[in-house]
């Protein structure tokens, strides 16, 4: 499972550090202030319609101010323990121009309406911020959920499906079903007009009480060490299914409330309604399906773009395509964005795009916050109608929650406290509703009184839960009835070495061994204990402890992992001879009641074998004459360069480390410059020959292996892979081969 790391540094003591850092900022903005004077005075013969690069000049003032502001305010929050996008929120809503941000400034004439005043939009209608600010906002949601569609486990969601489709499922239609009846009842308090449950605003209540924000539950979980746990993964994947389900509701609500405006307003076309229902439903399907179809295809395309850089700025641009064009659907453009960082998510290249867009998410996923919360009339919000229609819907909006998430896990073995820890745990709301309202308040289908609620039902389902989740996991018992099953964990290979300075050259000597294989490495933690090694579907995570490094993966990685570990020990045993201090390399390797398991990946490995360098009955009588034999097969067949060269380097490895194995198999193999691409011979000996094999038996199966030095090789996963080719049915068939293409009949049916 994929594991949710904390990264960062608390700096300066416990009690004083944040002080000093948010004194640090102040400063900041008070260094700015002379140039803020400065622009505003050379603003004072402007027309009344600034130009062009004048409001150019304002965005960059603006922005500049909210990106200090934004750090202001998560800074306070963090500090207390709470959510800093609630702090780049709340900060938002202060510098607004409800509040300080509609402050007139006396010397300029720029911003004699304040800093951040309403603005005309384009075409018609007003916005509490600029058009400029306001499309940044856009493209900060686009980003937004691309990166959240990058960080979608959909091994979890289908793992654990059934639990959490049901509490996604479960979470999504009581609480649609609340908001919007909330709306129809509340609606006619704070303004005129008749709303059904189809209405704009009451459509736009119920999608926006639908989204969880995991960020907040899983901080909480990681805490309490409990993300492992039935709960905690339940939740993982309710709060998944949960973004998902309103992400297909906001696209059918769009559809819905255009059906409506088409007809007339008032007058519903039901067929009509249904059939725009059903095409939004379908675009959305259709687009997931075929993104996760060819979502090798496009990894691929993207590999080409050349460095890692250069391949997350073309997704990046690749999710703005995709956004517009389900905008000229008549969805939103976020649902776009979901879809294909949802596609991408199951690709080697999903954490290489989530690290590299890192800086562009910090820059503008902050001003996504800040200004949803500049766009808050808090005036309006104070008045003791919307307050109470707030209080109320967050009420709704918390019940519907705990009742629709908790309830369906009792008839999946989960007691009541169990049921409670998810319901609570799928309680808060983030930036999926933020996003959503900002959509309605956009489009003009929900007003600023709605829009206010919507960010008071945010502030108060992300502050009320944390309190009361840390009270549910504060006792060891556990949220399963009695006699239920445990999900089932990932294996866990380890290795324990003598020193600490052992580990880490073995750690830099693996990650080379995998970047050769072509997999991606990324660290999941600023203190580099836990790393991911990708290669199209196979996933492999790692966790380096002072003596350790720990691997958790599938069963059928793990002879991959141990061919890596026997490799890299391989390559320091020639390292250490040097130094006079060799290694047990068998000692050290010796892993007990482990077996080799077939890898499933085994189609696109027959490419490196053929009839030709398939030899069924080898001439030598010893280890040195029948390798010598495999190699002049791959000479005589054009595949090697220089015989010699590429015999020595096969010596060479056998001299530090026998590869005969168990069971009459043996492995060698080297790393030469005599070959481009990596070949293979494979021979039999069926009276077998001494190899220095691990249990002593004599050999009779010898794979040789060669792959170009420095160059991306299936290596070790050849290896690992023709290892179960030998098992016991697969050596009684090869000892009763006669002939080379008997011998390729029997290879293919065992690796296909």
């Amino acid at each position: 499972m994929h594991k949710l790391v904390a990264g960062g540094e608390k700096y300066g003591t416990r009690g004083f550090g944040w002080v000093r850092r948010l004194r640090g900022m102040v400063l900041i903005s008070l260094l700015a202030m002379p140039a803020l004077v400065l622009a505003a005075n050379g603003g004072g013969a402007m027309a009344e319609m600034p130009s062009l690069s004048q409001r150019m000049m304002m965005l960059a003032i603006q922005l500049g101010v909210i990106l200090v502001a934004a750090r202001i305010g998560s800074q306070i929050f963090e500090h207390f323990n709470l959510p800093g996008v609630l702090g780049e929120l709340c900060i938002g809503i202060l510098i607004g121009p409800s509040l300080l941000g509609g402050i007139p400034i006396p010397w300029s004439q720029t911003f004699s309406q304040g800093l951040f005043h309403v603005s005309p939009l384009l075409g018609s209608g007003t916005t509490p911020v600029s058009p400029e600010l306001y499309g940044i906002c856009t493209l900060a949601s686009i980003v937004l959920l691309f990166m959240a569609g990058l960080e979608t486990d959909l091994a979890l969601l289908m793992r654990y499906a059934v639990v959490g489709g049901l509490v996604g499922v479960g979470g999504v239609v009581v609480s649609y079903g609340v908001g919007a009846l909330l709306g129809m009842w509340l609606l006619p308090w704070i303004m005129e007009g008749n709303f059904g449950f189809f209405h704009p605003a009451c459509i736009f209540l119920g999608v926006m009480s639908t989204a969880t924000s995991i960020s907040i539950s899983a901080r909480i979980l990681s805490e309490k060490r409990k993300l492992d746990s039935p709960e905690g993964v339940t939740i993982l994947v309710g709060a998944v299914l949960d973004d998902v389900l309103g992400i297909v509701i906001l696209a059918i609500a769009m559809g819905v409330i255009g059906a409506g405006a088409a007809g007339g307003g008032g007058d519903f076309n039901w067929g009509y309604i249904g059939w725009i229902a059903v095409k939004s439903l379908g675009i959305w399907l259709g687009a997931t399906i075929i993104g996760i179809i060819f979502s090798r295809q496009i990894g691929r395309v993207l590999k080409g773009a050349g460095s890692k850089a250069q391949i997350a700025i073309l997704a990046l641009g690749l999710a703005l395509i995709v956004a517009g064009l389900f905008e000229e659907a008549q969805l939103a453009m976020i649902i776009g964005a979901y879809v294909l960082g949802l596609s991408l998510s199951r690709t080697d290249i999903s954490q290489v795009i989530r690290e590299h867009l890192h800086p562009i998410y910090l820059f503008m996923v902050p001003c996504f916050f800040v200004v949803m919360g500049m766009m808050v009339n808090v005036r309006q919000l104070c008045e003791p109608r919307i307050l109470i229609f707030g209080l109320i819907y967050t009420a709704g909006a918390i019940l519907a929650k705990i009742v629709g998430c908790g309830l369906p896990t009792l008839f999946c073995r989960f007691n009541l406290r169990g049921a409670l820890r998810v319901g609570l745990g799928m309680v808060p709301r983030g930036e999926v509703a933020l996003i959503v309202a900002g959509i309605g308040i956009s489009r003009g289908l929900i007003t600023q009184e709605v829009f206010g609620v919507a960010i008071l039902m945010t502030l108060l389902t992300t502050l009320i839960p944390p309190p009361l989740m840390v009270m549910a996991f504060r006792s060891d018992a556990s949220g399963l009835r009695e006699g239920a099953p445990q999900p089932p964990e990932m294996p866990v290979l380890a290795y324990r070495f003598p020193t600490v300075e052992v580990t880490s050259l073995l750690l830099n000597h693996l990650f080379e061994q995998f970047r050769a294989e072509g997999f991606f490495v990324h660290m999941l933690d600023l203190k580099g204990e836990t790393y991911q090694m990708r290669k199209e579907d196979m996933v492999i995570n790692l966790n380096r402890e002072p003596q350790t490094i720990s691997f958790q993966c599938s069963d059928q990685e793990m002879p991959f992992v141990r061919t890596a570990m026997t490799e890299v020990v391989v390559e320091i045993e020639q390292t250490l001879k040097e130094l006079q201090q060799p290694l047990d390399a068998h000692r050290v390797l010796a892993v007990p009641g482990t077996s080799d398991i077939r890898m499933a990946r085994r189609t696109r490995l027959t490419k490196y074998i053929t009839e030709n360098t398939l030899i069924p009955e080898l001439q030598g009588t010893t280890k040195i004459d029948v390798i010598t034999e495999l190699v002049r097969r791959l000479a005589e067949q054009g595949l090697v360069h220089d015989r010699e060269e590429a015999l020595a380097a096969v010596l060479q490895r056998e001299e530090a480390m026998s590869t005969g194995l168990r069971h009459g198999f043996a492995c060698p193999h080297a790393r030469t410059t005599t070959v481009d691409n990596l070949v293979c011979a494979i021979g039999i000996k069926p009276d077998g020959i001494p190899f220095d094999s691990l249990d002593g038996e004599p050999t009779r199966f010898i794979l040789l292996v060669l792959s170009p030095v420095g160059a991306v090789a299936p290596y070790m996963e050849l290896m690992a892979a023709m290892r179960g080719v030998f098992d016991e049915e697969g050596r009684k068939a090869l000892l009763a081969c006669k002939t080379a293409p008997e011998m390729m009949s029997v290879i293919t049916r065992r690796l296909g």
